[in-house]
């Protein structure tokens, strides 16, 4: 009964963790949002909002329910600060200050980069390299889903949606089944190269 109880209460632990971070848990920041939401979210206050709202915040999917929280995140921030607490996660993230309709620039920026050097990359080796040449067509695809997965992470960076989150980590998860595979395949190519070079020494002995 002991064990049993106690693994209830780690469930209970993990499922009150992943419901939320500490700083969205917190009355302070749920009533700001709820406030908020009453206040600028509905009528003609959401006619106003949209209407003073940018055009490239709303194509990025920015909306009133996202300003409210936005806002208030750094309303709770302020008030931790004040009371000379650390900074909490708000949705299981840390605050990041907002550039044009970037919600994490730094980190769509570096992911951006990334995705940049790769296609770089990608069109040195396919100018360099003969496409009659081994393992050609395998690090061409390799190349292509890092792209793929360099460009989510930079919409994921860019706006946190449910969406964008799974196409992050799924796409992310690809670019490392591709890595396991690529590392097989390049290990049983060399693997036949060898073997091959050896039959061919032994027929020229013969």
């Amino acid at each position: 009964m002991a064990g049993r109880a106690s693994r209830l209460l780690l469930l209970a632990g993990a499922a009150a963790l992943a419901s939320g971070s500490q700083g969205d848990r917190e009355p302070v920041y749920r009533e700001c949002v709820l406030q908020c939401e009453e206040r600028n979210c509905s009528g003609g206050a959401l006619k106003h909002f949209r209407s003073r709202q940018p055009i490239y915040m709303s194509l990025a999917g920015w909306t009133c329910r996202d300003d409210c929280k936005y806002e208030c995140m750094w309303v709770t921030v302020g008030l931790y600060l004040q009371e000379g607490h650390q900074v909490p996660q708000f949705h299981g993230k840390w605050p990041f200050s907002r550039f044009l309709f970037f919600q994490e620039p730094a980190s769509a920026v570096a992911s951006f980069l990334n995705g940049l050097a790769s296609l770089v990359m990608l069109c040195r080796y396919r100018t360099s390299v003969p496409a009659s040449s081994p393992m050609y067509h395998t690090c061409v695809a390799f190349a292509w889903v890092s792209l793929n997965a360099w460009f989510w992470s930079t919409v994921f960076h860019t706006k946190d949606t449910d969406l964008t989150e799974k196409m992050d980590y799924f796409c992310a998860s690809t670019v490392i089944l591709h890595s396991i595979y690529l590392c097989c395949v390049s290990f049983l190519e060399d693997d036949s190269l060898y073997l091959l070079k050896e039959s061919e020494a032994k027929l020229k002995l013969d």
